[in-house]
């Protein structure tokens, strides 16, 4: 949080939290300080949400922007609107805190850009698992409901990943909407943020105390709940052979990687020719290890995959939900993100202007091979 947010604006509340963040995106278009919004509108059929990028505000009053799923990260969504630079528009986008996360680090990778783009996020209750939705939307939406006009985010049916989050509320972004007691307050977290509040001539005069003391309680719980999950998940996945019980069920259709808002390549490796053996090579390999399984390397594709994005993950559990087969890969990615993160001293999504490990190097990271560097690098200079 910046320092000049110790205060928000008490927003005007209508019947619902809902309804009272639609009415600030319509007046903020009528006022003329966006030209779109981009948040969650359920689909014709009812029973999925869908990004929509919305200019017209009697089409924005139909809008759900508190969803209570996430069939797409948001960051997705935007990185398609953005990826060849910024748009010729204002834009608010209204994301989970996990959403604003994948943002800014996808902003890290030139994959989005952020200059007409302002960021609102909320504090989030969780989502719940897509196929528990799907099943039945009537009293998904209704359960939902619930959940937010009751503020709790300790639900134990919202994903897994949910109930050990513990970044649910003020992350990387410009505005938050901060849910305390019966009150809406906006929250400005940026100078974007702070600029709007002037344009629309708003004090910031409620005291923040109350909301901030009742987030870092359930901080607390949530962080006790992921402690406890990661002890589970670390038997499942040290050592090679857990790793292959743990995965044992993969049927190698990539929808994790897929559904994954860091792993952008317009083409994955694990999806090339180079990566698919011919029958020789399989019957090579079968004839060295006596019998190999079908579909392949399904342990080379996910640990790939952790190399590729540990450090990026925020642990939205999209790829959870993409799983046909119930691999709980969104605690286990979380587990294997918080060690290598903790290596690197990272914290994926939590600053635009913190540098990305592995893009960036110090010398002084991982302390005995920057010693070799800067050893290398004195050799050198003494033979010049």
């Amino acid at each position: 949080m910046s320092e000049t947010s110790k205060n928000g604006v008490l927003l005007k509340t209508k019947e619902n939290l809902q309804k009272s963040i639609l009415q600030f995106f319509q007046d903020a278009i009528k006022k003329q300080i966006f030209d779109a919004v981009l948040l969650p509108m359920k689909v014709p059929s009812g029973d999925s949400f869908a990004w929509i990028m919305i200019k017209d505000k009697e089409i924005l009053k139909d809008a759900q922007p508190l969803a209570p799923i996430m069939p797409v990260n948001a960051a997705k969504a935007l990185k398609r609107y953005t990826r060849k630079g910024k748009g010729k528009f204002k834009i608010a986008a209204l994301m989970r805190p996990c959403e604003i996360r994948a943002t800014i680090e996808l902003t890290k990778l030139n994959q989005v850009n952020l200059e007409d783009i302002t960021l609102f996020s909320y504090d989030c209750v969780g989502a719940f698992p897509m196929q528990d939705y799907i099943a039945d939307p009537s009293g998904g939406d209704e359960k939902f409901g619930k959940l937010i006009a009751d503020k709790n985010f300790n639900f134990k049916d919202v994903k897994p990943v949910c109930q050990i989050c513990d970044k649910f509320s003020l992350s990387a972004n410009d505005l938050h909407f901060a849910f305390s007691g019966a009150e809406l307050i906006l929250v400005s977290n940026s100078e974007k943020g702070e600029k709007l509040l002037t344009d629309l001539e708003w004090q910031a005069e409620t005291d923040l105390a109350k909301w901030q003391k009742q987030i870092e309680e359930l901080k607390k719980l949530k962080s006790k709940n992921r402690a406890e999950t990661f002890e589970i998940v670390k038997g499942m996945v040290e050592g090679f052979d857990n790793l292959v019980e743990t995965f044992a069920n993969c049927i190698g259709c990539h929808n994790c990687g897929s559904s994954c808002p860091i792993c952008y390549c317009r083409q994955c490796y694990f999806d090339t020719s180079v990566a698919k053996p011919n029958s020789d090579i399989i019957m090579l390999r079968a004839e060295e290890r006596g019998a190999v399984s079908l579909p392949l390397d399904r342990i080379m594709f996910h640990t790939g995959r952790m190399a590729h994005m540990s450090l990026s993950c925020v642990s939205c559990g999209l790829c959870s939900d993409a799983c046909p087969v119930n691999i709980p890969v969104a605690r286990i990615f979380s587990y294997v993100a918080s060690q290598t993160q903790k290596t690197f001293e990272y914290e994926a999504g939590a600053s635009v202007g913190d540098a990305l490990p592995m893009k960036e190097y110090k010398l002084e990271e991982l302390g005995e091979l920057g010693e070799l560097v800067k050893s290398a690098e004195a050799q050198e200079e003494n033979h010049e």
